[in-house]
C-alpha cells in the first residue's frame, strides 16, 4: 500500500473519529451531547469562539463560493427535481457540508480544523437509496475552491463547467447501488434570503448567511442497479454558513424548495421550538426574479399526514402550504413517503409533488427536508 493511499485511509478514519468526537458538531471531545439543550445535532451549542454571523455583511462573489474559516459549519446543497422519457419522477440531492472541530484557518495537513461529510440520495416512486461519505480536512480528501468552482469529497464532484461563476455546474457521485451525473444551467442571477442574505433563523439573534441558485435546468443520466437511465429536470443550489445557526431550544426543521408551474420559486423554512411556536421565514420569487421576503405571520405549514420510516419514526410526508399574500395554497406530497437518510446525523429528505384546489390539479415540484424526528 502506498504512502498516498495509506494517507487517504487514515484520514477516512481520522474523520469518522472527529465526527464523533465533536457531539453533534460542537468543538471538542470533552462535551457530552445534549440534544434537548443544543438543538438539532448540536446546532444550538453555544459558539462563541468562533466567528459570528452579522447583519449588513455584504455577500461576495465568487469568493462567497468557497470555504469559510472561522465558522464552525456550512454547506453546499443541490437538490434536483428529475423525470425520465416515461414520466417516472426522480430526485437527486449532493451535499457537501465543512465542520471545524475548533476556531481557526484551515491549514494543510492533519493540522486543519476541518471535517468533511458528504451525502449522496436518489429517490423515486419506488425507492430511496442513499449514501454518506467521511473525509479528514487539509490532505486533499475533501474542499471547495471558490474560483473556478469546484467542491469535491472523494471521487463526488460538484464543478463548473466551462462558465461563469456557477452559471454552469457538472454533478456527479456514486453510492453502493446508484449513481449519477447530471448537467445544471442558468442563465439567472443568485437570490439572497432574508436581509441581503443575512437569514435569521430564531428570534433570539441566531442566524446565517444563505443564499440560492434555484434556476438551474438539467440533463444528464442516472444509473440504477446496473441501468442507465436518461433524465431532464430543474435543480435547486443552496449555500448556508454559519457557527450557531439554531437557538438551544429549537429541535428541528422543516424546509421546502419549491418550484410552481407559475415560473415562480418559493423557498419556505420552520424551526421547530421544544417551548412554543415554531419560527418562520422564506422567500417568494417571482417568475421574473423580483425577490420578496416572508415573515412568519404570512406562512401557514400544516402537516395532513405521517409515514412511519424503516426506523420506526414517524415523519409527516404530506403537508398543506399557504401564503395568502402570494395566493399560493398547495398541497405538497412526497413521492417516497420513506426517504429517510439513516446519516450520521438523520433526517428526511426528498421530491415532492404540488397540487392546488379540490381536484389536485398538478401545481409543480420541488423538495423538502425534515430534521429533528
Amino acid at each position: 500500500m502506498n504512502v498516498k493511499h495509506c494517507a487517504l485511509r487514515m484520514g477516512a478514519a481520522l474523520a469518522v473519529v472527529g465526527m464523533l468526537c465533536m457531539s453533534v458538531l460542537v468543538s471538542g471531545c470533552d462535551q457530552p451531547a445534549e440534544a434537548p439543550r443544543s438543538g438539532f445535532a448540536g446546532l444550538g451549542a453555544d459558539a462563541a469562539a468562533f466567528a459570528q454571523v452579522e447583519r449588513g455583511r455584504p455577500l461576495r462573489f465568487p469568493a462567497d463560493h468557497g470555504p469559510h474559516d472561522g465558522y464552525r459549519i456550512e454547506w453546499w446543497y443541490v437538490t434536483a427535481n428529475l423525470k425520465d422519457a416515461s414520466g417516472k419522477d426522480w430526485g437527486a440531492q449532493w451535499t457537501l457540508f465543512r465542520s471545524a472541530l475548533r476556531p481557526g484557518a484551515d491549514v494543510a495537513g492533519f493540522g486543519s480544523p476541518n471535517v468533511w461529510m458528504g451525502h449522496a440520495g436518489l429517490t423515486s416512486p419506488t425507492g430511496h437509496r442513499y449514501a454518506e461519505t467521511l473525509a479528514r480536512g487539509g490532505i486533499g480528501q475533501a474542499g471547495v475552491t471558490a474560483a473556478p468552482f469546484r467542491a469535491w469529497i472523494d471521487d463526488w464532484q460538484l464543478e463548473t463547467a466551462g462558465g461563469r461563476d456557477i452559471d454552469r455546474l457538472a454533478m456527479q457521485a456514486t453510492g453502493k447501488d446508484f449513481a449519477y451525473r447530471l448537467q445544471l444551467s442558468t442563465h439567472r442571477p443568485l437570490v439572497l434570503h432574508g436581509d441581503g442574505g443575512y437569514s435569521e433563523k430564531s428570534g433570539l439573534g441566531q442566524a446565517s448567511y444563505y443564499y440560492s441558485q434555484p434556476f438551474y435546468t438539467v440533463n444528464g443520466d442516472i444509473d440504477v442497479d446496473g441501468k442507465k437511465i436518461a433524465v431532464t429536470g430543474t435543480a435547486w443550489l443552496d449555500r448556508e454558513w454559519s457557527s450557531q445557526p439554531l437557538a438551544a431550544t429549537q429541535q428541528g426543521w422543516d424546509w421546502f424548495s419549491l418550484h410552481l408551474d407559475s415560473g415562480a420559486k418559493l423557498m419556505l423554512f420552520q424551526v421547530r421550538q421544544t417551548d412554543g411556536a415554531p419560527y418562520r421565514a422564506g422567500t417568494w420569487i417571482a417568475a421574473e426574479g423580483t425577490l420578496h421576503a416572508l415573515r412568519g405571520e404570512q406562512i401557514q405549514l400544516e402537516p395532513l399526514a405521517s409515514t412511519r420510516q424503516d426506523t420506526g419514526r414517524k415523519v409527516p410526508t404530506q403537508w398543506r402550504v399557504r401564503v395568502a399574500d402570494m395566493n399560493v395554497d398547495v398541497t405538497a406530497e412526497a413521492i417516497q413517503p420513506r426517504a429517510w437518510m439513516a446519516t450520521s446525523f438523520p433526517y428526511w429528505e426528498g421530491p415532492v409533488r404540488l397540487t392546488a384546489g379540490k381536484g389536485g390539479a398538478p401545481a409543480g415540484r420541488g423538495y423538502l427536508e425534515m430534521t429533528g424526528y
